[in-house]
């Protein structure tokens, strides 16, 4: 995992992405939470994976639909404004404790920012760009593809590290309702008021959080 992670930082960006990358990863086993960053790193790709397939369709139609950007708005506002917390009632409820509730609440509470950039992508491509497209015949489809998302490109990833950022935190929180990962050591260390195994814990978070920040800003300039 800890060559993998540094093949994909060196793609990114380049040999110190990839050299801080392998050191952060390897310093996270040295302070002996790597099964816990391992089911970190799981939820959190999971629940971006969802989060991308569900968001940008449905940012790039906000973004194309002045009906559809209205009618999402208020739900955007309101599912960024709801405490984090509110969003582990209803999941437990529904699906008891582990993994699976804290992908779940993951989701809905990472997925409002890449549908916001996508649609702000969209709606900040030139429009004398898509007239010319139209203009040497390209139906909707192709203006959508070959114009469009392209250029877009670069605010939608950045949504998407907005995503994976949110993400990230509440993986942690979800460590409340038994999906375990980095988030059980912070929360086992407030419980018992352990210092020590706090901090350990928040810095692999941290630590985790700045590789996969880096990795993902990078592929948005490379773009």
């Amino acid at each position: 995992m800890i060559v993998i992670i540094g093949l994909i930082a060196w793609r990114a960006s380049g040999v110190w992405l990839a050299l801080f990358s392998v050191i952060t990863m390897t310093l996270i086993g040295l302070l002996g939470l790597w099964q816990d960053s391992m089911t970190t790193l799981a939820m959190v790709l999971s629940s971006v994976i969802f989060c991308a397939i569900a968001g940008v369709p449905l940012g790039i139609i906000a973004g194309r639909s002045d009906r559809f950007e209205g009618f999402m708005r208020p739900v955007l506002d309101a599912m960024q404004t709801t405490p984090a917390f509110v969003y582990l009632v209803p999941i437990v409820m529904l699906f008891s404790v582990g993994n699976v509730a804290g992908v779940l609440a993951t989701i809905i509470f990472a997925v409002p920012p890449i549908i916001r950039l996508t649609s702000l992508g969209i709606r900040q491509v030139h429009p004398e760009l898509v007239e010319a497209a139209q203009a040497f015949g390209a139906t909707d489809w192709q203006v959508l593809k070959r114009v469009q998302v392209p250029l877009a490109m670069p605010t939608i990833l950045a949504g998407l590290n907005q995503t994976i950022m949110m993400a990230l935190s509440m993986v942690v929180i979800a460590a409340l309702i038994g999906a375990g990962g980095l988030g059980s050591p912070v929360i086992l260390g407030l419980n018992t008021l352990d210092i020590g195994e706090a901090v350990i814990g928040g810095l692999s978070i941290v630590l985790m959080a700045i590789v996969l920040d880096r990795i993902t800003q990078s592929m948005a300039k490379k773009r």
